[in-house]
C-alpha cells in the first residue's frame, strides 16, 4: 500500500514538474502596407495563445528602435487562454520603407520569440512654410543663406534658390549693398500674386582677389523699392586655389607645406590675460611656397604671419596671441591657413587652453 501511494505521489510530482507554458502567435509578422506620414501612428495586435499546461507570462517586449512602442497583456495567461502584444509604429519624420522587430521575453522554453512589422511611409506633402522657410515680407525664400561651397579663385559660379510670392498682389524684389564680386537678382524681378521664381546668384571670385577660404557676404533686401530694416540675405563661399591645370611635372615640383604639429596645448591661464602660441612649418617642396591667407576662428585670437613667400628648404612660423577674456574652462580655438601646396592647401591649426576665473580684487 505504501509502495502504491509513493508511486502515485511521484507521478503527480512528475506531471507538475513537466508542466510548461507554451506560446503561439496567430501571426508573427504584419505588413502595414503603404500609408501616409500624416496618417499618424499605426498599430497592430499580435494575438498570443497559451498552448501549454501552465500559466504564460509575458515578461517584456523590446522593440528594435524607438520608432516602435509595444504594449502587451500584463496578467498571466491561463492554458488555452489568449492575450495580445500591440506594436505601435510612429511614422513622424520617417518616410520610406521600414522593417522592425519586437523581441518577446516569456516564461517559456525558449524564452524569446521575435515578431516583425514592416511597411512603407509616404512622406507628407510639405507646406509652403516648410518649403520656403525664410519670410521676406510677402515673399518667402527657401532659406536666408545661399552657400556656394567651394569656388575657385579664377572662377565665376552661378547658383539659384527658389522663392514664392505668397501675397495677393504683385511684388518687386531687389537686393542692395552688394559687393562687386556678387550679383543677386530675382527672376522674374516682379512676382505676380502666388507666383514662384528664383534668385539668381553669381559669384565672381576674380573680383575678390584678397580673400581666401570661408567668406560670407550680407545683402539687404528691397521689396517694392523699400529696403527692409534689420533683415539680411547671406551668401557664403569657400575660395580655393585651382590646381586642376597643373601638369605632372608642375605637381612634382610644387611647394610642400610641412608643419611640425597642428595642435598645441598652451596650458592654464587666467581670464582677461593673453598667451602667445607659435606653429612652425617648412617648405619641403621645390618651388616657392605662398601663404595666401591666415585667419583666426574668432576675434579673441590675433594672428601674425611673417613672410608670405617661403623658399624651398626655408622655415617660417605662424604666431597667434589668444586673449582669454571672459572664457572659463577648456577652450579650443582654430587658425585657418591657405597656401599653394596642391596637396595641403587648406590647413587647420588648433590650440587648447584651460582658462581659470580671475581672482576678485580685495
Amino acid at each position: 500500500m505504501k509502495r502504491l501511494f509513493f508511486s502515485v505521489a511521484m507521478l503527480i510530482i512528475g506531471i507538475t514538474a513537466f508542466s510548461q507554458a507554451k506560446i503561439q502567435f496567430l501571426n508573427s509578422e504584419h505588413d502595414f502596407g503603404v500609408f501616409k506620414e500624416e496618417a499618424g501612428r499605426q498599430s497592430f495586435n499580435f494575438i498570443v495563445t497559451n498552448t501549454g499546461d501552465s500559466a504564460l507570462v509575458i515578461l517584456n517586449v523590446v522593440p528594435s528602435c524607438g520608432c516602435t512602442t509595444p504594449e502587451w497583456t500584463k496578467s498571466p495567461i491561463p492554458p488555452k487562454g489568449q492575450g495580445k502584444i500591440t506594436a505601435i509604429y510612429d511614422p513622424a519624420g520617417r518616410p520610406g520603407a521600414f522593417d522592425k522587430t519586437l523581441t518577446v521575453h516569456t516564461n517559456t522554453k525558449p524564452e524569446m520569440s521575435v515578431l516583425r512589422i514592416k511597411g512603407e511611409v509616404s512622406p507628407h506633402e510639405k507646406t509652403i512654410e516648410e518649403l520656403y522657410t525664410f519670410a521676406v515680407g510677402p515673399v518667402r525664400f527657401e532659406s536666408n543663406h545661399l552657400p556656394f561651397t567651394n569656388v575657385k579663385k579664377n572662377e565665376k559660379k552661378v547658383r539659384v534658390m527658389p522663392i514664392i510670392n505668397t501675397s495677393k498682389n504683385p511684388v518687386k524684389l531687389e537686393f542692395d549693398a552688394l559687393p562687386k564680386h556678387l550679383t543677386l537678382k530675382s527672376n522674374p524681378e516682379t512676382l505676380k500674386a502666388g507666383q514662384k521664381g528664383i534668385i539668381e546668384a553669381t559669384y565672381d571670385a576674380n573680383l575678390n582677389p584678397e580673400q581666401w577660404g570661408s567668406n560670407t557676404d550680407m545683402a539687404k533686401v528691397k521689396i517694392d523699392g523699400v529696403i527692409l530694416p534689420n533683415l539680411f540675405f547671406y551668401v557664403s563661399a569657400n575660395l580655393v586655389e585651382d590646381f586642376s591645370g597643373l601638369s605632372k611635372e608642375e605637381l612634382d615640383n610644387a611647394p610642400v607645406f610641412k608643419i611640425a604639429q597642428t595642435t598645441i596645448d598652451i596650458g592654464t591661464m587666467v581670464q582677461e590675460t593673453t598667451r602667445d602660441v607659435e606653429f612652425k612649418y617648412k617648405n619641403e617642396g621645390k618651388r616657392d611656397l605662398h601663404i595666401r591667407s591666415v585667419k583666426a576662428s574668432c576675434g579673441c585670437t590675433a594672428v601674425q604671419q611673417g613672410s608670405n613667400v617661403i623658399k624651398p628648404g626655408e622655415e617660417s612660423s605662424i604666431k597667434a596671441t589668444f586673449n582669454s577674456g571672459g572664457y572659463s574652462g577648456k577652450v579650443t580655438k582654430a587658425i585657418y591657413v591657405y597656401n599653394d601646396d596642391p596637396k595641403y592647401s587648406e590647413v587647420l591649426l588648433f590650440f587648447n587652453a584651460d582658462v581659470t576665473p580671475k581672482t576678485p580684487a580685495k
